[in-house]
């Protein structure tokens, strides 16, 4: 290892002046005198100054410039200094690795035989460690002391430790898709809670409501926006805004806006309660909200209706279901689906082997089997197994659910199945069907409609028109009225 301006360009340090070794003539003395306090004196006396300063001279020239006394140097023929040795000023004795790789020779330095030419480089200021040059072509070097910092990302995709490594020579991963908002509402700019909050006090004030007042305002500000205004308006005005909403609006134009003031976990919530409640039980709804949230808005839908409610959401969903169906409802409250991105091909086959080892090729179906696989792999990892079956069977996984199962069982997993496939188609069948026949769904309607809308609204929207042959907006025209129709149509976001 070599480092900056060392050897000088000018060489190695030449030999003292007087021709011996350690200085002038006669220095050594021959018989030095006892070092102590009684001969410091004679001691210092001994040093030979001019030999001190050529010496600093000589190290200014080296590590601090050119400054090189005249006469150090034997002078060349001819005048001047020495002629440049063979490779150049700044080469290390015989033997010594050559520098490159960690620091450069010197500016005007050769490289080693069949190397490009070193450029120069400047030297650091006064007092500062030179950082390291790599030779051309190199990755940048480390500061002298660290270790190299690996390459990122690692070569090869990511592996789930807890898979079985494919077998292939690398294995297929699926590359999660970009964030992006696909909603139709966002955040509001210049957004002010205060203000927004005398909107709605006006619109609800004296005889009266002006719902299109309300319309423009909560229709237009994000779920984040609208929790500011419920605060703002209770500062501003000692009176709760859902309450004031409740006492002016009615049917389902008040349902809808009561749905866009509530979190989105808060309306999951609320509507898991009113699936549960009553008679009968709304298993589609129930489905619809376990089979498209994320593990984490599972876990928290699973503490708010512990705490709305005092009891479980597992409980509920026993008190209300049996056999299979309640097993899948429970398996996916449990939000503990793997959410990686990896696909292992191996598993896939393995998968869609034991699909199809326990529904077609069976006489009766292994429903635990289905339950098992559909509620704990990934949805990358899933939609590759369903194209696998579909390959491996000449059948549609849909249509083998369809033919081993049936009844409330057979509707949770072919719903399952549909929103891991395309969440958006998904949404888009659930609003057609909502909306289709003499009555509307109007519950299921304004559930999706506030839900998605800052979800993935967009896409639904692309699936409607791409499954059906007409907008979203041209159906709910067509099936509302009112103020009811003018806020979904707000939150719809445009026709297409």
């Amino acid at each position: 290892m070599s480092y900056p301006g060392y050897p000088p360009a000018g060489g190695y340090l030449p030999g003292a002046p007087g021709g011996h070794p350690w200085g002038a003539p006669g220095y050594p003395p021959t018989n030095p005198p006892p070092i102590g306090l009684e001969n410091i004196g004679n001691y210092a006396n001994q040093f030979n100054p001019d030999y001190m300063a050529n010496m600093a001279s000589n190290m200014a020239g080296t590590f601090g410039g050119s400054n090189v006394p005249q006469g150090v140097y034997p002078p060349a023929s001819g005048g001047g200094y020495p002629h440049v040795p063979p490779g150049g000023f700044g080469q290390p004795p015989q033997g010594q690795q050559p520098p490159y790789g960690m620091y450069p020779p010197v500016p005007g330095g050769n490289p080693p035989s069949g190397m490009p030419a070193y450029p120069g480089y400047p030297m650091p200021p006064a007092g500062q460690q030179p950082q390291p040059v790599p030779y051309p072509g190199q990755p940048p070097m480390p500061p002298p002391g660290q270790q190299p910092l690996p390459s990122y990302p690692p070569p090869g995709p990511a592996v789930n430790p807890s898979m079985p490594s494919y077998p292939g020579p690398t294995m297929p991963t699926v590359t999660p898709a970009a964030a992006e908002n696909r909603g139709t509402v966002c955040d509001a700019p210049s957004f002010d809670p205060l203000r927004d909050a005398e909107v709605l006090r006006k619109a609800m004030k004296g005889f009266g409501t002006d719902e299109q007042a309300i319309i423009d305002c909560l229709g237009s500000r994000s779920n984040k926006q609208r929790q500011q205004i419920i605060l703002s308006f209770k500062t501003a005005y000692g009176k709760d805004l859902i309450k004031d909403l409740k006492s002016e609006l009615s049917g389902n134009f008040e349902k809808t806006i009561l749905a866009m003031l509530k979190t989105p976990v808060m309306l999951d919530v609320h509507e898991i309660k009113e699936a549960i409640k009553g008679a009968g039980t709304d298993e589609a709804c129930l489905i619809e909200i376990l089979a498209s949230r994320s593990n984490e808005h599972i876990r928290e839908i699973n503490r708010a209706y512990k705490t709305e409610y005092k009891k479980t959401l597992e409980e509920a969903i026993r008190s209300d279901t049996s056999g299979h169906f309640q097993r899948l409802l429970i398996s996916l409250a449990q939000g503990n689906r793997d959410e990686s991105s990896s696909v292992n091909m191996s598993l896939v086959q393995t998968d869609a082997q034991a699909l199809y080892a326990a529904g077609e090729n069976r006489l009766g179906t292994d429903e635990s089997k289905f339950n098992a696989i559909l509620c704990a792999r990934s949805r990358a990892h899933l939609r590759a197994v369903f194209n696998e079956y579909q390959r491996m069977c000449n059948r549609d996984i849909e249509k083998s659910i369809s033919r081993e199962m049936s009844g409330d069982l057979e509707q949770g997993m072919l719903a399952v199945v549909k929103c891991l496939k395309n969440t958006s188609a998904f949404f888009a069948e659930r609003l057609h069907k909502a909306m289709k026949g003499a009555g509307t769904k109007d519950r299921t309607l304004i559930r999706i409609m506030v839900s998605r809308s800052e979800v993935d609204l967009l896409n639904i929207r692309q699936e409607y028109k791409r499954m059906y042959g007409r907008s979203l907006y041209t159906d709910i025209s067509g099936d509302t009225s009112g103020d009811y129709r003018k806020i979904l149509l707000k939150l719809c976001g445009g026709n297409d």
